[in-house]
């Protein structure tokens, strides 16, 4: 995994040792993540157009606020995520696949944390719950 450190690595270093907040976008793939201190970038697309990446590209990136008590999963799956036609079944394979990329990076930086998908954000989660088997 290539994780990219805004605006260096020092200074991601430095906040990760003071257990303050940071930004960070996981690439669906697993292979890019990009950390900043969050009153660096302030926001997920900020800080991948800091990185160099185009803004429009937010939609490929899981997005995380962590610290050491927590990741918080800013969860907002994509219309088009994977091709997947139906709600339900591109919802389940995001909330899969997120919660196997964003643990992966977590273990791979000594986080190991739970992952939180903050209430406002689990309404997209209620596709779901609302199915009958």
């Amino acid at each position: 995994m290539n994780i990219v450190k805004y605006p260096s690595e020092e200074a991601v270093s430095k906040v990760m040792a003071a257990d303050e907040p940071l930004l960070v976008l996981i690439s669906f793939n697993g292979e890019t993540a990009i950390m900043s201190q969050i009153d660096e970038a302030m926001e997920h697309h900020i800080l991948l157009m800091n990185a160099g990446f185009k803004d429009t590209d937010i939609d490929k990136f899981f997005r995380i606020v962590l610290d050491r008590s927590g990741a918080d999963w800013t969860f907002i799956c994509p219309p088009d995520y994977k091709g997947i036609p139906f709600n339900d079944k591109r919802i389940e394979a995001f909330y899969k696949d997120g919660f196997a990329v964003i643990s992966n990076f977590l273990h791979s930086i000594g986080y190991l944390v739970g992952i939180n998908i903050p209430k406002r954000y689990r309404r997209h989660l209620d596709v779901l719950s609302n199915d009958t088997y």
